[in-house]
C-alpha cells in the first residue's frame, strides 16, 4: 500500500474582494478531498489580467479579516510579497523547493481556468510540479479534443492518488457553486447598493472603512 503524504492544497484568485463565493469553495473542497491543510493564495498582479484597482495591502487584509475565525483556511501572501506578474509555475516552483518531493500540492482551479492552459507561461511544467484540482459546475464537459482533452486523459487522477503521489494528477470535481463574483460586489458598491451577506462582516466593514470600490 502506497504512503500517505502531507497534502497541501492552493486556492488562488485576486480576491477582490474576497466572498463567501471563495471561502465556501475553498473549505469544501478540503473536506470533501481530505487536504491536510488549505492556502489561500492572492496574486500580486495576475498576468492574464490587469492590474486590481485597490493595492495588495488592502486585498491582505480583507482576506486576513475574513479569515480570522476560520482555522482551516490559511493565507498564504507570497505572491504578494513578489514584484510584477505573478506566474504560478513560480509559486508552485517556490513550495516545491520549500517542502520538497514528499508532500503532496495541490493546485484548485476553475474549468475555465484548465481550458485556458496553454497559454499559460510555462503550463508544461506545472503538473511536475504539483496535481491540479478542477471545480466544473455540474453537467458542464470536458472538451472531447484537443491539448486540454490530451492532458485530462493523461493525468486523469482520483482523491487516492493524490493523497499517494506528490504531483502530475488532474482531479475533476464537480461541485455547487455560490453565485457570487466579486465583479458583482464591485458593481453593487458603485452603484451605492449594499453587498451585505454577500460577504463577510469584517471585509464589508473594512470595504466601507477605507472606502474600496467608490469610482
Amino acid at each position: 500500500m502506497a504512503e500517505k503524504l502531507k497534502t497541501i492544497a492552493l486556492f488562488g484568485g485576486t480576491f477582490n474582494p474576497v466572498h463567501f463565493g471563495h471561502l465556501r469553495m475553498a473549505l469544501e473542497l478540503k473536506e470533501l478531498l481530505g487536504f491536510d491543510e488549505m492556502r489561500l493564495l492572492p496574486a500580486h498582479q495576475p498576468a492574464h489580467r490587469g492590474e486590481p484597482e485597490v493595492s495588495a495591502t488592502d486585498r491582505h487584509d480583507m482576506l486576513a479579516l475574513a479569515l480570522e475565525n476560520c482555522p482551516e483556511l490559511i493565507l498564504d501572501d507570497r505572491e504578494l510579497r513578489r514584484e510584477g506578474a505573478t506566474y504560478t509555475v513560480d509559486t508552485l516552483e517556490e513550495l516545491r523547493s520549500e517542502l520538497g518531493d514528499k508532500v503532496s500540492l495541490s493546485f484548485c482551479m476553475g474549468l475555465d481556468s484548465l481550458l485556458g492552459l496553454p497559454g499559460w507561461h510555462r503550463w508544461e511544467k506545472l503538473l511536475t510540479l504539483a496535481h491540479l484540482v478542477v471545480v466544473t459546475r455540474p453537467g458542464w464537459q470536458i472538451p472531447r479534443e484537443g491539448e486540454v482533452a490530451e492532458l485530462v486523459a493523461q493525468h486523469r487522477g482520483d482523491m487516492a492518488e493524490l493523497a499517494c503521489e506528490p504531483a502530475g494528477r488532474i482531479l475533476i470535481r464537480e461541485q455547487t457553486l455560490l453565485p457570487i463574483s466579486a465583479t458583482g460586489v464591485r458593481d453593487l458598491i458603485r452603484s451605492g447598493r449594499s453587498p451585505r451577506y454577500l460577504l463577510p462582516e469584517r471585509v464589508l466593514d473594512y470595504i466601507e472603512t477605507h472606502r474600496l470600490y467608490r469610482s
